[in-house]
């Protein structure tokens, strides 16, 4: 979770304390009123626990101030702007997800991106397929993927738009990685060893062997140095602050050394393929 949303956490929470003080309320007295345990008050006071929209409309009718609702609501869409729960994302099913993203793509000239699979606009669509279900199953959201994957897919149309740059990097893992089965990932590497040749992309893979300057981490797109979109197991994080990008390109920087390109790029993804065919 991020320093900065932890931060406007605890200001939520803060302010909610500070609703319930000036209505003289003790935390049992206003969990009475919410019909809710003691522990769920202290929780949001003192920034433990995201609240709900829900959460803050009872809040505003329990201190006697419903007026209230519309100013915590404000403040909860701030936070929730920058710390996007793939639980909270995935209620209007995997399409909003990708829709949403596929906005801000048509607004990027040049991305920069880590991706610890083969990045969603170079997939095909049962490798797609089989990524989106794999992390649907996680969260436990397995409707709506057929189209979802048409959403990403559709992404895909940037790569033959003049002026575009996609400077793509992958750790070689990446290339062997199961999430698929055998006869999914042979055609995916087929794919990417086409696509590694457009004039529009640049793709890097970094090899197991490779010197690093900084260990991988999680994924993470850099659109035109204005956003950068990082993903964790929990949620996608959206940082639009100069510093958060500029961290990020210094941590794409780090990752760009250790990797090829080019012919020895394609020479990698081969191998990777030819060993599903020994196997």
């Amino acid at each position: 979770m991020s320093t900065d949303y932890q931060q406007a956490r605890r200001a939520l929470g803060a302010r909610l304390r500070e609703l319930r003080t000036e209505a003289g309320l003790t935390v049992r007295a206003l969990a009475a009123e919410c019909g809710w345990a003691p522990s769920k008050i202290s929780k949001l006071e003192n920034g433990k626990q995201t609240a709900t929209g829900a959460d803050l409309d009872a809040w505003a009718a329990g201190v006697g101030r419903p007026e209230s609702a519309a100013e915590l609501r404000g403040r909860l869409a701030g936070l929730e702007s920058t710390y996007r729960s793939w639980r909270r994302q995935l209620a209007s099913g995997h399409r909003a997800v990708q829709d949403a993203l596929g906005a801000q793509h048509e607004r990027t000239t040049m991305f920069r991106g880590f991706t610890s699979v083969v990045p969603g606009v170079f997939q095909t669509p049962e490798y797609a397929r089989a990524v989106l279900s794999r992390y649907a199953e996680l969260h436990g959201v397995t409707r709506d993927i057929k189209a979802g994957v048409t959403s990403r897919l559709r992404r895909q149309e940037g790569l033959y738009v003049p002026g575009k740059r996609y400077r793509l990097l992958m750790g070689e893992s990446a290339l062997f990685a199961r999430i698929c089965s055998p006869a999914v990932l042979a055609d995916q590497l087929d794919r990417l060893m086409s696509v590694n040749g457009l004039s529009t992309v640049e793709l890097g893979v970094i090899p197991l062997t490779a010197d690093v300057r900084v260990a991988a981490g999680d994924d993470f797109w850099i659109h035109d140095d204005r956003l950068v979109i990082a993903e964790s197991w929990h949620a996608e994080m959206w940082l639009d602050s100069p510093e958060d990008v500029a961290l990020y390109r210094k941590v794409w920087d780090a990752l760009s050394a250790g990797a090829v390109r080019g012919r020895d790029a394609h020479r990698i993804i081969a191998r990777a393929r030819s060993s599903l065919m020994a196997a």
